[in-house]
């Protein structure tokens, strides 16, 4: 979200000139920054905001958000149907409410819960929330355990790879727990089950096991964190849990990578939050975290609600939010089933993998990571390449409307930088084709440069 300080970016207080053809009288200009004496036209303001929303990019286009940008138009049609149910409300909406159990019931089961029928879990506005949610149900069982054996709780850790999203710095920040992170060493790009194991004590409340790194689209290896943390337990007497950011991959595995291990049949996860607005195939403004089981997520974190003349319990960060996501979600798993998760799914890994394998012919990159986890990868120029960065290869991208990141990587690889393409419900082969050809015609420019034009400062900004 961004946030309207005083050391961030300035903006044009300039008042808008409305085109003499669309103006009304009293409103030749309007204020910016300010809300406007008289009321206008619905059709006035509507043109004003649709012209300035113009320069937005392209969503479809976008090949940096994981987030979901095509629904079906019966989703669409749902959805224009249900912006004004307040998930909050309970007792007015319980269908609403329903669906939502209907749809932690349905992941409890994808994710092979030890009981699906009793399982615990809620929605929340998407994975970032759900992670925090996550988090905070590891530090109070923690906190839980260390007062019940007469142990100071003034010093909880977590340990995670540097890798993470920046949700988790916002969990340790806010909530008071130290960071241990595992950094990145030459071609490991995320977390290991040794290096994890090292920064691990008495006071870590857990360990974070991403499925589906940003920066590169790969699994880390969960049992193998899950295995090593049992041999950690056997040595030392400390039971550490683990809970499993899946925001992209927990939408992915269970359809593609049916044979992976990394879910609730590892006694040690407690705990797997997911973006049901990424490869949930949502649009934005839901996400779900789902416990092992009741015992997972400590009383005292629950608030009751009153539904329907009972109470309901609840746990979340925030209160009011859209009810339409949820149901949007049900419709997908409705509509999708299995076999139509699989089919969408494995469509995304196919044109992914046809794509990287395509870019990698082109000469001046090198993959990174080719798309056979997530439907992501990310690549580099080679070494050899002086005269032009990955930077100018985003900012030249952009000119036809592709939004493709470039970024550098954290510790200890700064000195990797690289692009990254998402593939998502919406980029078909078509358009895979049309990029590619895109970039094709970019190359001949590129490649007469002298010297590189931008690097990370200069191009177009990205963050994860």
């Amino acid at each position: 979200m961004g946030l309207k300080h005083p050391k961030g970016p300035k903006h044009n207080a300039k008042e808008i000139r409305i085109d003499p053809v669309f103006a009304q009288e009293g409103f030749e200009s309007i204020p910016r920054c300010t809300m406007p004496k008289k009321e206008m036209s619905p059709d006035l303001a509507y043109q004003i905001v649709h012209d300035e929303l113009m320069l937005d990019g392209n969503a479809r286009l976008n090949l940096a958000t994981f987030v979901g940008t095509w629904m079906e138009p019966q989703a669409q049609k749902l959805a224009s149907e249900t912006f004004d149910k307040n998930m909050i409300d309970k007792d007015e909406y319980p269908q609403t409410a329903e669906l939502e159990m209907r749809c932690v019931s349905i992941l409890s089961h994808l994710w092979n819960s030890p009981d699906p029928d009793n399982s615990t879990g809620c929605s929340t506005t998407g994975s970032s929330e759900a992670a925090m949610l996550g988090g905070l149900a590891m530090k109070r069982r923690w906190q839980h355990k260390r007062k019940a054996g007469g142990k100071p709780v003034d010093k909880p850790n977590i340990v995670m790879g540097i890798n993470v999203q920046v949700c988790w710095e916002k969990f340790a920040n806010y909530w008071d727990v130290e960071m241990r992170l595992v950094p990145m060493e030459g071609n490991r790009f995320h977390l290991s089950a040794e290096e994890a194991i090292k920064l691990c004590d008495e006071n870590t409340i857990g360990v974070i096991a991403i499925l589906g790194s940003t920066f590169d689209g790969s699994y880390e290896p969960v049992k193998e964190i899950c295995d090593a943390l049992d041999k950690f337990q056997e040595k030392t007497g400390i039971d550490i849990p683990v809970h499993v950011d899946a925001a992209s991959g927990g939408m992915i595995a269970p359809f593609l990578d049916q044979d992976l291990i990394w879910d609730f049949r590892l006694p040690r996860v407690a705990s797997i939050n997911t973006s049901g607005h990424k490869y949930g195939l949502v649009y934005p403004g839901v996400g779900w975290v789902v416990w092992r089981d009741a015992k997972m997520l400590p009383e005292d974190l629950i608030f009751y609600v009153n539904y329907l003349g009972s109470n309901m319990p609840t746990f979340a960060l925030n209160f009011s939010r859209p009810g339409s996501q949820i149901i949007l979600q049900y419709y997908n798993f409705l509509r999708l089933g299995f076999d139509g998760y699989t089919k969408v799914q494995g469509y995304a890994r196919e044109v992914a993998l046809y794509l990287s394998k395509e870019i990698e012919k082109l000469g001046p990159f090198e993959l990174i990571t080719r798309g056979d986890e997530l439907p992501v990868f990310a690549f580099k120029l080679k070494d050899n390449v002086k005269n032009f960065s990955v930077f100018d290869v985003s900012n030249k991208m952009r000119e036809r409307g592709w939004l493709i990141p470039a970024y550098t990587f954290p510790a200890n690889r700064t000195d990797l930088a690289a692009l990254r393409i998402v593939v998502r419900r919406g980029l078909s082969h078509d358009l895979a084709d049309l990029f590619l050809d895109d970039l094709k015609r970019q190359l001949p420019t590129l490649e007469s440069q002298p010297e590189p034009v931008h690097d990370e400062k200069s191009g177009s900004g990205f963050h994860h």
